[in-house]
């Protein structure tokens, strides 16, 4: 029996002092993004990060040093098959705690080449704006937030506050998720920081309320759309920052056969067909008669209702008659989440009619992409601005690109000599 309780002792032995030497490859953040990639961030938001990573990896050490001093005293059979179970125990919270590390490492190793860590550095305070100018009337306080480029269509985020597993510290920080494609006109961004914005002032379930409440008549477009309300509310988020630019790239990224009609009980974002609409129907409400007109005309030719699933195909139809009132609810209605007040009484869409954008590019003439004052004080309405006319001067594209990149890579401070390279 000694040679038993010997063997069984040595197996948890070293898994114990296995996950103990394990753990001190997560003390360290170098571990997971390069020096260069730390130094690329503004350093209150690496300091964030740090702090965070840090923490709970030496909260995990705190854990392996508890079972080292189990290990220690264990003295029967009975000791050591409970230190077993509870190596297993820390094992998950090992591959918890590494997996956010990884997670936050590979995010801020996107940051590869001074352009890309300058862009996306412009990224975080184009975030970070949009929340302040909504949150600190509110006497909010405003995450940092981390972006970051990767792959693919659509965007996402993680939102800062949450805890990612029982226990665990509270993300400091909202990581955004970028795509490459999308780069150079994110106003996805806004979407995503929206989300942000609505987690921390509870608009999610007020929205869902009163979408419930003003659509009953109709009771399965009251449950669809109360449904959809943390994504109306960021797509609403996006419109009242950048206006039509928002809309024409929400149409680009949702667009593409029957996919459009496609509804997943369960799934919060709205059916695709009429999720364009309605923001076609907020630039309607607060700008009249535009391009978004256009744009109308040809989604609505381009997927005809008619090929909808029979019960899909209700619901649309009675979602498109009720989008003047949908907007009115999601813009003019107003909310505890805004302190009683509408969101369009905090931030005006008229600052991003393209008659006001193109007063504003009047008025500062040249220097608006060029001067500190102007990107300081008007970059929302900059993005506002070039995602405008990547929507409507397609045939502009590459000029403007290169315009919007030039006042991003000054907003992201890097120097002037390496813009102009």
């Amino acid at each position: 029996m000694a040679d038993a309780l010997a063997a069984a002792r040595m197996q948890v032995a070293r898994q114990v002092f296995h996950w103990r030497a394990a753990v001190v490859g997560l003390q360290n953040p170098d571990n997971f993004a390069s020096a260069e990639a730390w130094e690329s961030l503004e350093r209150y938001l690496g300091l964030a990060l740090r702090g965070h990573l840090t923490g709970a990896a030496d909260a995990l050490g705190r854990e392996a040093d508890v079972l080292v001093a189990e290990l220690r005293a264990a003295q029967t059979a009975a000791d050591v098959d409970r230190l077993r179970r509870r190596i297993l125990v820390f094992r998950r919270r090992y591959l918890q705690v590494e997996t956010a590390l990884e997670f936050y490492g590979q995010a801020i190793n996107t940051r590869t080449t001074p352009r890309l860590a300058a862009l996306l550095r412009a990224c975080d305070t184009l975030a970070v704006s949009s929340m302040e100018l909504v949150l600190q009337p509110l006497r909010r306080d405003v995450p940092p937030v981390l972006t970051y480029v990767d792959k693919g269509l659509g965007a996402s985020i993680l939102r800062a506050g949450l805890r990612l597993w029982e226990g665990a510290p509270v993300s400091p920080a909202a990581a955004i998720k970028i795509t490459r494609q999308n780069l150079l006109r994110p106003t996805a961004l806004i979407h995503e920081s929206g989300h942000q914005v609505a987690h921390i002032v509870g608009w999610n379930d007020e929205l869902a309320t009163a979408l419930a409440r003003e659509l009953r008549g109709s009771a399965d477009v009251a449950s669809a759309w109360s449904s959809w309300a943390s994504e109306v509310a960021a797509d609403t988020f996006a419109f009242v920052h950048t206006g039509y630019g928002a809309v024409a790239a929400l149409h680009d990224v949702v667009s593409g056969g029957p996919t459009v009609f496609r509804y997943l009980p369960g799934d919060p974002h709205p059916i695709a067909y009429v999720r364009v609409l309605l923001g076609v129907e907020m630039c309607v409400r607060f700008f009249g008669v535009g391009p978004w007109d256009g744009l109308r005309g040809a989604w609505i030719d381009a997927y005809p209702l008619a090929t909808a699933e029979p019960d899909v195909r209700r619901v649309l139809e009675r979602s498109v008659a009720l989008l003047p009132r949908i907007v009115e609810i999601c813009l003019r209605t107003p909310m505890r989440a805004f302190g009683g007040r509408t969101l369009t009484e905090i931030v005006d869409p008229a600052l991003v009619r393209p008659d006001a954008l193109g007063r504003l590019a009047v008025e500062a003439g040249p220097a608006l992409y060029t001067s500190p004052h102007w990107l300081r004080r008007e970059a929302m309405r900059l993005l506002a601005l070039s995602s405008y006319r990547a929507a409507t001067e397609p045939e502009r594209s590459e000029e403007v690109a290169r315009q919007y990149e030039d006042w991003m890579l000054r907003l992201g401070g890097l120097p002037t000599t390496a813009v102009a390279a």
